[in-house]
């Protein structure tokens, strides 16, 4: 379904409510899946769906059906639950009217027609690399090779039209050795770009040169952390820019903006348009996506709202609302981490003794207003001597404000799209001083 297709299909449903404002969501996804361990594809999956949500809001109270069967009963039943439901529904004197949208621009870049015709054999052909390079080492591999496209359109009674369509890509691979293992991904919106080969020999040169790793001693580190770890470790600060956590108090923002938190190296962006990742370029209320410093040279700077927190807070609405209902108010979904000027190859000559990450695994929070957060290393984890990369090491728990790493940071002058979240995120390699390292591990 294009984009034509499904505006006509929301206009249809939004003629069919007698709520005061109606929001109708059209959203759809071709999603391919290929996952492979020990040299073998095990699952290929295809997923291809359409649905539609309708928002009603009569006076105070609001009500939220949603489908995936498009005959024009079952548009009707949705569209009469969701008025029903908001009969139902408890009073909210902080309600805001519908936003009326505005003129958007989709990023260059953001669709490829490649990447949305992506076969089976392209997946595969990634696959067949990966398991090339791994059997050259004497390693075996796990992972996925994924391509996807999705459209949304939003429409709304009080004027909001807004439609688009983007694609993406992802490769991830593990390589395991006899006691070390290394990690590699890629993620692009144009599959073409994605090198499975080099992604491989990533993985598996982390594993060769990690083998029979030492143990060192907990306690606080210099490390350098490569963009997948750095992305790990900071996606869980993302949540703090939300209108709804400072307000609510659950953000280290809440103890005010216009503050210095971080080193002067850090500056944080909020941007749909950045080439490494061009994204929707607006909400889930149709309304357009502000790009927004979060913070510049340390300094706190911004929150993002979506049309109920911005009445309620009394700021502007920058176009973040998540689909609704949702218990988070509005994300920063576009995060960017502007780079430094040295290489990584720079930071690590630099440093006299200290821990070159690869990733992370399994963290968690510890303490969300103070944003500590803990978990271990994984894939690849090596010690820095005397400015050279001397061996691997075991993988080590930590304990860390995110927070206090980024008053203590140095960024690598290249960025990368990292990780497969649910968000956008790019970052570049980091070094910190004084990172907390609790425990060691066998592995």
């Amino acid at each position: 379904m294009d984009s034509v297709q499904r505006e006509a299909l929301a206009e249809r449903v939004l003629s069919l409510s007698t709520a005061d404002e109606t929001e109708v969501t059209i959203g759809t996804e071709d999603a391919d899946l290929t996952r492979f361990t020990h040299e073998e594809i095990h699952q290929n999956v295809a997923r291809s769906d359409a649905g539609i949500s309708v928002r009603a809001i009569l006076g105070q109270r609001t009500g939220t059906a949603s489908t995936n069967l498009l005959d024009d009963a079952s548009l009707r039943a949705t569209v009469d639950r969701a008025i029903a439901i908001a009969t139902l529904a408890p009073a909210d004197p902080e309600i805001a009217p519908l936003p009326s949208g505005g003129p958007t621009t989709t990023p260059k870049g953001a669709y490829v027609k490649a990447t949305a015709g992506a076969s089976p054999q392209l997946r595969a052909g990634m696959a067949d690399a990966i398991f090339k390079v791994a059997e050259s080492h004497g390693f075996w591999c796990a992972g996925f090779a994924r391509t996807q496209s999705a459209g949304y359109t939003i429409v709304n009674s009080n004027g909001a039209r807004a439609s688009f369509d983007g694609t993406d890509s992802g490769i991830n691979v593990k390589m395991n050795a006899a006691d070390s293992t290394g990690y590699g991904q890629a993620y692009s919106p144009d599959a073409r770009t994605l090198d499975a080969r080099e992604v491989a020999n990533t993985a598996a040169g982390k594993a060769k040169n990690s083998a029979q790793p030492r143990a060192v001693e907990p306690g606080e580190w210099t490390v350098i952390m490569e963009p997948a770890a750095f992305g790990e470790f900071f996606a869980y600060l993302g949540q703090h820019f939300s209108a709804q956590a400072y307000d609510e108090g659950s953000s280290f923002l809440s103890d005010g903006l216009d503050k210095s938190y971080f080193s002067e190296n850090v500056t944080i962006t909020d941007d749909y348009s950045h080439p490494l990742a061009p994204s929707m370029p607006f909400d889930f209320e149709g309304q357009p996506k502000q790009r927004l410093k979060l913070v510049d040279a340390g300094i706190a700077k911004s929150i993002v709202t979506d049309s109920y927190w911005a009445k309620k807070l009394g700021r502007e609405n920058t176009g973040h609302a998540l689909p609704a209902p949702n218990a988070y108010g509005p994300q920063a979904i576009d995060l960017v981490v502007s780079p430094g000027s040295k290489s990584i190859a720079e930071l690590i000559a630099e440093t006299k003794r200290g821990l070159l990450i690869s990733r992370f695994w399994y963290i968690r929070t510890v303490d969300q207003k103070k944003a500590i957060v803990t978990g271990m290393t994984r894939d690849g984890t090596f010690l820095i001597e005397n400015g050279k990369v001397a061996g691997g090491v075991r993988n080590m728990r930590f304990n860390q404000s995110i927070i206090t790493a980024l008053g203590k940071c140095e960024f690598s002058n290249a960025q990368q799209r990292t990780g497969d979240y649910w968000f956008s995120l790019v970052v570049p390699a980091a070094r910190i001083d004084g990172f907390t390292f609790s425990s060691g591990t066998q592995f």
